[in-house]
């Protein structure tokens, strides 16, 4: 048997990691500026997390949700206090697809409508509902279109108010920050106004956080810089620190009723200790404070560099361009000359999505072989 052929791969095998370096069999060193796309939140083998999940899982790693499992109620405790939504229920799960697959069941459960409002470029995941309200037709097979889901462009007031004026839709969903399409933000203005809609046509307003939350834009979700409160918001990537996990936090206002959702390894007593280490570590270190202010370093730095057309972002969730480049050539030459892992969006843009734990070190140390990069 061999490997279904699905993925693009570059000929470098990490076989070990520490903070924000990983490593390759010959010894060689690699500064990961890009987390496993944005999945390594406190860094590679943090000794806390390492430590918190050899405990766990030698104590017992997993059992069914059929049981009561007192590592689920701590963890919804410490994620409602870290996250100012302790009045939400959580639901736990595998995946950030899995998370927005069951946000969008649920929208339509409370709602008792069918159909789904998203926007331009948007991306939601790889399962057929959140395939089928992604942006992308590469990804979508004939069996995953609908009618279901309907687009409008992002920051586009009008086009937003006029598809929910219908009243017809159980939910729009929103990213935080949109991390496929290149790093693009909903204005202020236009979060407010989805808000306000939202609330209005009885809408429910879902908020992907799968890529910009969890501390990346420098709090703890990126909506709350547009001091906005939706009724579900979906987790994953940096929840566990590359452990399988996803989750859903969801408004009081939403009935919960048995059965309507459901997972077999959602929750387990291994992703439970992994996350909770996660959140005590985030809090302990101080990591969001860490992520606003290095990111914005790493921002006012890149603006200054002359070849570089654009930069994007909050925090550590950053896409740059660079004139006279495609954003995958520069990266190949990040990673096999200087020996930088970098992440892309489309075709010109370089993203990075580092480890909160990036300290100001390693970003200078980034900006140096950045420039030389360009210049050679």
């Amino acid at each position: 048997m061999k490997l279904f052929d699905v993925y693009s791969l570059y000929d470098i095998e990490p076989i070990k990691g520490s903070g924000n370096h990983v490593y390759t069999a010959d010894g060689t060193e690699y500064l990961d500026l890009y987390g496993g796309h944005a999945v390594i939140s406190v860094g590679h083998a943090h000794p806390r997390y390492v430590d918190a999940v050899s405990k766990q899982v030698a104590a017992l790693g997993f059992y069914s949700n059929s049981v009561l499992n007192s590592l689920q109620e701590r963890l919804a405790e410490k994620l409602g206090k870290a996250s100012g939504y302790d009045d939400y229920a959580l639901f736990l799960c595998n995946s950030g697809a899995e998370a927005n697959e069951n946000a969008m069941k649920l929208a339509s459960f409370a709602t008792g409508r069918s159909k789904i409002l998203a926007f331009g470029h948007a991306f939601h995941g790889r399962t057929s509902g959140a395939v089928a309200a992604t942006d992308n037709p590469a990804i979508q097979a004939p069996f995953n279109k609908t009618e279901n889901v309907t687009f409008v462009p992002l920051n586009d007031l009008k086009a937003m108010k006029a598809a929910l004026s219908t009243k017809e839709y159980a939910a729009a969903i929103i990213e935080g920050i949109q991390g496929v399409a290149g790093i693009h933000e909903p204005s202020t203005e236009f979060m407010h106004a989805l808000a306000n809609e939202c609330k209005e046509t009885e809408t429910l307003l879902i908020l992907d956080e799968i890529q910009s939350g969890y501390g990346r834009s420098g709090k703890f979700f990126a909506h709350q810089h547009h001091d906005i409160k939706p009724d579900i918001i979906t987790c994953a990537k940096g929840i566990a620190n590359g452990f399988p996990m996803g989750a859903v936090l969801i408004s009081p206002a939403i009935e919960a009723k048995k059965g309507m959702l459901g997972t077999t390894f959602g929750g387990n007593h291994l992703a439970c200790a992994a996350a909770i280490s996660v959140l005590d570590i985030i809090e302990d270190e101080k990591l969001i404070e860490n992520a606003a202010s290095v990111g914005e370093y790493l921002i006012d730095e890149l603006k200054k560099i002359p070849q570089i057309s654009d930069v994007r972002g909050r925090g550590l969730m950053i896409g740059f361009e660079v004139d006279g480049f495609t954003g995958s050539d520069l990266r190949k030459k990040l990673l096999f000359d200087h020996h930088i892992f970098t992440g892309g969006a489309g075709k010109l843009t370089v993203r990075l999505l580092p480890a909160l734990t990036i300290s100001k070190k390693d970003a200078d140390i980034f900006l140096t072989e950045l420039k030389k990069a360009i210049n050679s």
